[in-house]
């Protein structure tokens, strides 16, 4: 009976000594997280004298929210042109994005929501462009207002289907906007890591030495190190061609290659990237900066990156039609495949790993086979 009752003690004390490391467990995996969403709702240096300039962002999406979270962090006001009322007013309500990186709080004293792009044009010196491309034609085409001293920036990582250019040129072209009134952000910058936060690096394209300062100024942030070239159209370009590759590496992913592959893959993108660039503007670069190789590498690797999701449902043996239609964010290297393709044809350019995703995507090929031929190609 003492024994019995002795056997009692000892499995109670277990019990309550396994239930306390239980509790403990708990609050240790929580409870950074519960800090970490502060964090997020906080300004990370909020003794910082902000500035007083009057800067816009036009789209709602991950990138956009991003792109409001830095600005928020130097400027007074950040103007925000989002795509309906519902999302301006669910961030009037709830202080963040409805839909896109949720966890990002603002203070809406520091912001002035609209849905009216010209209202927008018409109070900022600085307008930011954060839309998908397949969105920008339709978003610009209702401003109606004068911009011809306006900086425009582009934060936009793809092709316009209207006209199959890239958005420099769109700009120049069906809007009399000049490069000296331009600029393009790039660089491998992940809307959910500035979220949290996270230090990441920008280049900020810009011919203009008096535009790249006045954007350093109001990019920079503890978390947010800025860097400057006038490289705008090779900048622009590499950003879309990294989507491009950046589904290839899914897909390979999807079909089981692994890490020694990827490795082998990105090597030759980021080779196929200067041939195209050297090809389609000539200019002083090194493509192992960040703004380029930096750009490609976390796109291709990482798991925030849609378009290495889309790739990554292709190669598990999704159709090109249900792996889009399972995203909820658009992969902007889907739609990029096509004008690319067609380029490096037009310039006799030799570009396997493009010719391959474009086969896959735009030509209904098999992905396993597809990717069996390219092996042979790469070096």
């Amino acid at each position: 009976m003492r024994k019995h009752y002795f056997f009692q003690k000892v499995v109670f004390y277990h019990a309550l000594n396994y239930s306390v490391k239980s509790l403990f467990n708990i609050f240790a995996v929580h409870i950074p997280i519960m800090a970490k969403k502060k964090i997020i709702s906080e300004s990370s240096n909020p003794k910082k004298t902000k500035k007083d300039v009057s800067v816009g962002v036009v789209g709602s999406g991950s990138f956009a929210t991003a792109i409001v979270k830095m600005l928020v962090e130097n400027c007074k006001v950040v103007h925000w042109c989002v795509r309906s009322e519902f999302v301006k007013g669910a961030i009037e309500l709830r202080g963040h994005n409805p839909t896109y990186l949720t966890a990002a709080h603002f203070n809406l004293k520091s912001l002035k929501l609209t849905t009216d792009i010209n209202e927008l044009v018409s109070a900022c010196d600085v307008i930011v462009l954060a839309t998908p491309s397949i969105y920008l034609s339709d978003t610009l085409d209702k401003m109606t207002c004068d911009y011809s001293d306006k900086i425009f920036v582009s934060a936009i990582k793809g092709i316009i289907p209207k006209v199959n250019d890239v958005v420099a040129h769109y700009l120049r072209d069906e809007f009399k906007i000049g490069f000296r009134n331009q600029a393009v952000i790039a660089g491998p910058c992940h809307a959910e890591e500035v979220a949290m936060e996270r230090l990441s690096y920008l280049t900020i394209a810009t011919v203009e030495d008096e535009t790249a300062e006045k954007l350093e100024g109001i990019f920079s942030s503890d978390f947010i190190k800025v860097q400057t070239s006038k490289d705008i159209l090779g900048n622009e370009y590499s950003a879309i061609l990294k989507n491009i590759f950046a589904i290839g590496a899914g897909i390979a992913s999807g079909l089981g290659y692994g890490d020694n592959f990827t490795a082998v893959f990105v090597s030759n993108a980021i080779r196929e990237m200067e041939i195209f660039l050297e090809a389609i503007y000539e200019a002083p670069r090194d493509v192992n900066e960040s703004a380029y190789l930096g750009d490609l590498l976390v796109t291709a690797y990482s798991l925030f990156s849609r378009n290495r999701n889309l790739g990554n449902l292709i190669g598990k043996g999704y159709t090109v039609k249900s792996a889009i239609q399972s995203m909820n964010m658009v992969a902007e290297g889907y739609y990029a495949a096509q004008s690319i393709y067609k380029t490096s044809k037009q310039k006799n350019l030799k570009l396997p790993i493009i010719d391959t995703v474009y086969a896959i995507l735009y030509e209904g090929k098999n992905a396993e086979k597809q990717f069996k031929k390219l092996t042979a190609k790469l070096n």
